[in-house]
């Protein structure tokens, strides 16, 4: 399994390997011609109750991270396109949050390498 990173689609820097956009909703701002993606796992995002609870408030990240692994548990099919380009070498995971260490795709990440040992 090739390594799985994480990355502000807000950086200016190019992604390894497979990138997959991990967001619900498109990023403000950003054209669809500025990002080299292979595909947008919009589905393996937080569902939108979630998202909207969450609210990017650092003290609810445990709570919010136990019940996205949840929502990933019962929905395993939204996570393959991830875990076949991991298989096959590196993979990026683009979010637009500000919060680089609370947000979907930190637990994203985890999981992806949890599924994969």
């Amino acid at each position: 399994m090739g390594p799985i990173s994480i990355q502000r689609v807000y950086d200016h820097t190019t992604p390894s390997g497979a990138v997959f956009l991990v967001d619900r909703m498109w990023p403000r701002g950003v054209r669809k011609s500025d990002l080299r993606l292979d595909g947008w796992a919009r589905d393996a995002a937080p569902s939108t109750e979630l998202r909207q609870w969450f609210g990017h408030r650092p003290e609810r990240f445990p709570e919010f991270a136990t019940r996205y692994r949840a929502e990933l548990a019962e929905r395993p099919e939204t996570i393959e396109p991830l875990l076949e380009a991991a298989a096959k070498g590196p993979v990026t995971l683009l979010y637009a949050a500000k919060d680089t260490e609370h947000n979907q795709a930190v637990v994203l990440r985890d999981h992806l390498m949890d599924q994969h040992g």
